[in-house]
């Protein structure tokens, strides 16, 4: 029914400004973007941070002093504002979004990991895009993922897809910091080749939002996601048209493939 599937994960970094707030034009062009591939015949299903970002717009600062449990309040509040946000602009652009909220379980072999192909599977065939995020609300330590970054990696695998794009807010993986002048940008790199040495320099000192994944972290699902020869690309999810530019082969961002 469609000429390919694709899994796009955005980082809280995108989607937020400096005062770790919402930036709902990110959104709009998001899934405009999502929109445009939807006509072309190619379905997206969407990985999104930004839960407990949202959390914290609505509730404010929290009294709970024990941070597991506020990241659970934040992201329980936060998740119905977020798929709301997604909800409003998918509408606009005549699509309709699902919410999915796996954990790790949900992976394994068995009825977990049949029940979500077949969650997926189902909305896809109905032209309905899901939203996947992990369930921070419930997800604690054995069941939580390491990031969103591996969310969007086993979501490739256990659909097949055709490619991942993992947005983040720099233009890839760059042979030193991004910052200095005399980096330069990798283009390509392959699943087994060893990028060590670029990673600590990749890091920016600023915390990525609210979010838990860094280069390294994607660089490693980037890779284990290839390995499965599902290309794999990390780009910048600010500027403009990055997702329609990645499918129409043009050389931005850093692909990892075979």
């Amino acid at each position: 029914m469609y000429k390919e599937i694709i899994v796009i994960k955005v980082g809280t970094n995108v989607m937020t400004n400096k005062d770790n707030r919402i930036v709902r034009p990110v959104l709009t062009r998001l899934v405009k973007q999502i929109a445009e591939l939807y006509e072309r015949g190619i379905i997206t299903i969407l990985v999104s941070s930004g839960s407990v970002i949202a959390g914290k717009e609505v509730l404010g600062d929290s009294s709970i002093q024990n941070k597991t449990q506020k990241r659970q309040v934040y992201s329980a509040i936060g998740q119905p504002r977020l798929m709301s946000l997604y909800y409003k602009i998918f509408k606009d652009h005549g699509m309709r979004c699902a919410q999915v909220l796996p954990t790790k379980r949900d992976f394994s072999p068995g009825i977990h990991r049949e029940n979500m192909i077949s969650c997926c599977e189902g909305l896809l065939s109905e032209g309905v895009i899901p939203i996947a995020n992990e369930d921070d609300a419930v997800s604690l330590t054995m069941s939580m993922f390491s990031d969103n970054d591996e969310l969007a990696s086993l979501i490739a695998k256990l659909i097949n897809a055709d490619r991942l794009i993992i947005l983040t807010d720099i233009d890839g993986l760059y042979t030193g910091h991004p910052d200095v002048e005399s980096s330069n940008l990798i283009h390509n790199v392959t699943p087994k080749e060893d990028l060590e040495k670029y990673i600590k320099d990749n890091n920016n000192d600023k915390k990525e939002g609210e979010g838990r994944g860094g280069m390294g972290s994607k660089l490693i699902y980037a890779q284990q996601t290839a390995a499965h020869n599902i290309p794999t690309f990390i780009a910048n999810g600010k500027r403009d048209n990055t997702i329609i530019d990645i499918i129409d082969g043009k050389n931005i961002g850093t692909k990892v493939s075979l």
